[in-house]
């Protein structure tokens, strides 16, 4: 006779089998930091309901990481690059030493490369990676800890391999790395923008190439399967933004209005369909978005704003008998710094690590500049770098008056080159007092001025470069110019047709193709930095290596911070 197995019976025997043998399944969270730019403290930034709060500083980020551990032990903290580099005073005058031992501390366990992690050349990366004194700026250099240890992370970056100028073969940075967690194999695979030798001093990467992101993740999969991982996550910095006209915010789920011109979006269609989702870095903006992956099939885009005001996290289902995810989700956290002072969850620890980096700078770093006549210039509406600001304006302005005596009529600025307002909203002071911290955040790059004679017809090339080649598309990179100088676009045109010559103009008149002006410029835009070659075949060319952009831009302000307004002065128009 035929005996049935009563229901619950069934359940209580697998349920005893499931004690006996663990389930393969592991629940494994991945919370990703993009462009932290060495913010170690809270900066300003407006929440996708339009509340303007504090957001990210190192406290607040630890108090995230711990929540997350406490509720999931098999917590993974990942970067996307842009850690470093381009950093306020407090990390930026210790070299980012104090960043780099904020994060080993946090527990990150790897980031992808970013251009900025290049600012000062490969040999002092190495440094920051691997530790000690030995560094092309020793006045800065282990002035955090006399003892600089290096990155307990490893930085990442398939895509970047010795040039055979070099002499060198391979790579001075490794393709991936396996964590294991909770016994499940997780990959994180890295890149770095291709574009990274046009945005960085050329001498820093000059023994380096940097070849196609999606190539160089793809050829690295073979080997990862190959290791049975059990799931492949791909770390790069390299980005794009939401298409014009898109009511999607950071907070939506799923989006699928990334503007398809975008880098990321290229890449995300290429990739190998083994990667379960993309945390991005490098545009600076927040999504959480779904592109298809070469078979059509939807994957999760995640980028995380910048400075550390969200967190891109991902809960990944892992079956570890199977090596695949079986499911994934992605969302990005805003990091509440307000929030979490109100409630006393600051994480104490990081707060003594904040406080040693101020005492060491604070001298330098309080200096009084200038009073404003208004609470704080801006560099424009959510870090745009495709518009006019009041903030360029005062930049420009600042490097003529200190150029006139090499003979300079026009000055120009590159946006990517200011990295904070004027000061930040969360720096704002009484009187509308500017110290030199609000300055140096800035321009942290500790460039220097350089004059040179372009042509009127040079002039018009450079203003046509700020809208094709590399700047082509959603990286227009619209100059900064000086008082006198205006003229006027039109972004739908071809290229090479966007700026009529006769709409060029200094003091009111139109410039002459084939006459000589003199022009001022950081030492990086002089070289051809941004994509605005044309720069490389100015005549002329003094570079005063003793001037710094920084200095420039103290000093004028010195002079007329009273006077400056946020007002953006028209230099530029649009049709």
């Amino acid at each position: 006779m035929k005996r049935t197995v009563p229901l619950l019976l069934l359940t209580a025997s697998l349920s005893s089998c499931a004690v006996l043998f663990p389930s393969p399944v592991v629940d494994v969270t991945v919370l990703g930091l993009n462009d932290f730019h060495g913010n170690l403290a809270p900066t300003s930034f407006t929440t996708a309901e339009g509340a303007k709060i504090n957001a990210g500083g190192i406290e607040a980020i630890k108090a995230e990481l711990n929540d997350a551990r406490k509720a999931n032990r098999n917590t993974v903290f990942v970067g996307g690059g842009d850690l470093i580099g381009a950093s306020p005073i407090t990390s930026g005058l210790l070299r980012d030493e104090p960043s780099v031992a904020a994060l080993n501390a946090m527990g990150m366990s790897v980031s992808a490369l970013g251009n900025h992690e290049f600012d000062q050349g490969l040999t002092e990366l190495l440094r920051m990676q691997n530790g000690g004194c030995a560094s092309n700026d020793p006045a800065k250099a282990c002035k955090f800890d006399p003892n600089y240890k290096g990155a307990t992370f490893k930085w990442i970056g398939a895509n970047v391999k010795y040039s055979a100028a070099s002499g060198k073969t391979g790579s001075p940075f490794q393709p991936y790395v396996v964590q294991t967690v909770a016994g499940a194999k997780i990959a994180f695979v890295g890149a770095v923008t291709k574009t990274t030798p046009t945005i960085v001093s050329p001498d820093g990467v000059k023994d380096l190439d940097f070849t196609d992101e999606a190539d160089a993740v793809n050829a690295v999969i073979p080997e990862l399967k190959a290791q049975n991982v059990d799931a492949i996550v791909m770390l790069i910095h390299e980005g794009g933004e939401l298409a014009s006209g898109s009511k999607d915010t950071y907070a939506t789920v799923g989006c699928k209005t990334l503007n398809p011109d975008s880098p990321i979006v290229n890449i995300a269609r290429r990739v190998d369909p083994a990667v379960t989702a993309i945390i991005s870095g490098h545009s600076h903006q927040g999504y959480n978005c779904l592109v298809p992956d070469p078979t059509g099939r939807d994957r999760i885009v995640i980028q995380g704003n910048f400075y550390g005001h969200l967190l891109q996290r991902l809960d990944l289902k892992v079956d570890k008998t199977r090596h695949q995810v079986v499911t994934a989700r992605s969302a990005n956290l805003v990091v509440n710094y307000d929030a979490r002072k109100a409630a006393g969850t600051l994480d104490a620890g990081m707060g003594t690590l904040l406080a040693s980096a101020n005492e060491k700078v604070g001298a330098i770093k309080n200096q009084p500049v200038t009073n404003l006549s208004t609470p704080q210039i801006r560099r424009g509406i959510n870090n745009a770098r495709n518009t006019e600001t009041a903030l360029g304006g005062v930049i420009a302005d600042a490097q003529l008056a200190a150029t006139q005596d090499q003979g300079a009529k026009i000055a120009f600025m590159n946006p990517g080159g200011i990295r904070a307002d004027l000061p930040d909203a969360s720096a704002l002071k009484d009187g509308n007092a500017v110290n030199f911290g609000d300055v140096f955040a800035v321009q942290p790059f500790g460039n220097t001025m350089t004059v040179m004679d372009l042509t009127g017809q040079q002039i018009k090339e450079l203003l046509e470069q700020q809208f094709s080649g590399g700047n082509a598309g959603t990286a227009t990179k619209l100059l900064q110019v000086s008082e006198g100088f205006t003229y006027t676009y039109t972004a739908a045109n071809p290229d090479g047709q966007r700026v009529n010559i006769a709409d060029i103009k200094l003091g009111g008149t139109p410039i002459d193709p084939n006459a000589k002006y003199r022009v001022a410029l950081n030492n990086f835009l002089a070289a051809g930095g941004d994509n605005f070659t044309v720069l490389k075949s100015g005549t002329n060319v003094v570079q005063l290596a003793n001037l710094s952009d920084l200095d420039v831009l103290v000093n004028y302000l010195k002079a007329n911070g009273s006077k400056l307004t946020d007002t953006v002065k028209g230099r530029i128009t649009a049709k």
